[in-house]
């Protein structure tokens, strides 16, 4: 496939993977009025795993899991932290909210990567920290100690778990290649299985299995799992990763606006000024790394 072409369509299936992966979280929002937060994560990651166990046989992949120690802190931290401690903040609090907090994951791996990788970060990354700081505090407000402080204090976690596994994952693989797709496949089957088990010891509410939870499930499943990350791992492979990583800016921004539109969460006026606070944080990070990939393409291009 030309590079053009292949270039095209990767751009075709960013904006088809922003728009399911942004709507997801008014999906899995709106179905915990039928299904536990634990119960929903453990089917959905379940069945995720499963449609991407099938999937690596069907695209040429071997079945055999990557080294299982590094796995399995991925497993808990992204599927069992990330997934698990989002649907529990989803529980208590708004859809756009959430999704905002959890994609302050940024932010975390910034910290982490100077604390555990011994990475120096630009002036300009610490800005953006300072920036995103100020924009959590006035989402969060911790001065209001009723409603939903323990739902943001959860997404916050959230977004934490999910760069830890992402400091976890760099770590481990730095000097070894591993197949992306083997490895979000078996971390995700090992934080299913752990998922499962919470799910069952925390078990209260029967589950309603009615036709919208059906429909979540599969979304969640088939789109927002399967589908979805065999496109990210498209569009890494067509695309600099600089401007594969800066389009997931545009997710918690549709995010919200979706919640709006259709679950009517407007925010107040302090939670919209920290929301854009951190997004414009998010893009001061991504932009300059971004317009600095485009600019090493250029250069290669007229070499």
């Amino acid at each position: 496939m030309p590079n053009s072409k292949a270039q095209g369509l990767a751009v075709l299936a960013l904006i088809v993977l922003t728009m399911i992966w942004s709507y997801n979280w008014v999906v899995t929002k709106s179905v915990l009025l039928y299904v536990g937060a634990l119960d929903f994560a453990a089917l959905r990651c379940a069945l995720g795993a499963l449609l991407l166990l099938i999937l690596l046989p069907l695209s040429g992949r071997s079945l055999k899991p990557p080294p299982w120690r590094p796995v399995l802190l991925i497993g808990l931290l992204q599927t069992v932290g990330m997934t698990g401690l989002s649907q529990l903040a989803l529980s208590a609090g708004g859809a756009g909210k959430t999704a905002v907090l959890v994609y302050t994951m940024p932010f975390w791996t910034i910290l982490f990567a100077a604390l555990f990788l011994n990475e120096k970060q630009r002036v300009l990354q610490y800005v953006a920290i300072a920036m995103g700081a100020l924009g959590l505090l006035l989402v969060i407000q911790p001065w209001q100690w009723q409603g939903t402080l323990l739902s943001s204090f959860l997404a916050v976690a959230s977004g934490a778990s999910w760069a830890a596994s992402s400091i976890v994952a760099k770590r481990a693989f730095r000097y070894q290649a591993v197949d992306l797709l083997s490895l979000v496949a078996w971390q995700m089957t090992i934080g299913a299985t752990v998922l499962s088990v919470l799910a069952v010891a925390t078990h209260k509410t029967p589950i309603i299995w009615s036709p919208t939870m059906l429909a979540a499930l599969g979304f969640n499943a088939v789109l927002a799992t399967a589908l979805c990350w065999a496109l990210w791992l498209f569009i890494l492979r067509a695309l600099p990763a600089g401007v594969a990583g800066l389009s997931t800016l545009m997710i918690p921004v549709l995010s919200v606006l979706w919640a709006w539109w259709l679950l009517n969460e407007k925010p107040d006026n302090a939670e919209g000024s920290g929301m854009v606070l951190i997004l414009l944080a998010l893009a001061l990070i991504g932009v300059p790394e971004t317009w600095r990939l485009i600019k090493q393409r250029l250069l290669r291009l007229k070499t």
